[in-house]
């Protein structure tokens, strides 16, 4: 099956599962700016990736605008993102991003990437140091806000191989 990965990444971890599962799926693989000016009439499937940011996902209003047209050809969406696989939140802020109809065409993952500080553009840098001051400012913490303290202090590394397995099942059929 001809396949294209296309991808937004801000600081190197979308496009790390990207290239993950291009070379796994023996696809195409290009940035977003790219693929805008190919034709993705010759390709079978299309897998999007983007980071998360705010509960949506980076440039998924391209990816959707052009839905209809690829209709036939099997559609994926990855979304990478800092929390673990396991948070409640994830499953909800992923399928947010489409409405039900078009749920029903996209097969939806998400990977766990992390943070690179050293990566951020100044502007996330900024909205992350008000995100954790206000965390930091509130009183009774709840458990997970006391562990997202904790996580967000510094940059990490959740990406692994092992998430891209459903996006190739998905992919194989």
């Amino acid at each position: 099956m001809k396949t294209i990965v296309i991808y937004t990444s801000q600081t190197g971890f979308t496009r790390r599962y990207a290239q993950w599962i291009a070379q796994a799926a023996k696809a195409d693989c290009l940035k977003l700016a790219a693929a805008k000016k190919k034709d993705l009439s010759v390709y079978e499937a299309i897998i999007f990736g983007g980071w998360a940011c705010a509960g949506s996902i980076h440039k998924i209003r391209w990816f959707k605008e052009n839905m209809e047209k690829w209709a036939g050809k099997r559609l994926i969406v990855f979304c990478v993102g800092a929390s673990p696989l396991e948070s409640p939140e994830v499953k909800p802020a992923l399928e947010g991003n489409f409405n039900e109809r078009q749920r029903e065409r996209v097969g939806l993952f998400y990977c766990p990437g992390g943070l690179c500080y050293e990566k951020m553009p100044l502007l996330s840098k900024a909205m992350m140091r008000m995100f954790i001051k206000m965390l930091q400012a509130k009183k009774d913490k709840t458990a997970q806000e006391q562990e997202s303290l904790r996580a967000l202090s510094s940059s990490y590394d959740l990406s692994d191989k092992k998430y891209i397995e459903p996006i190739l099942r998905c992919l194989k059929g």
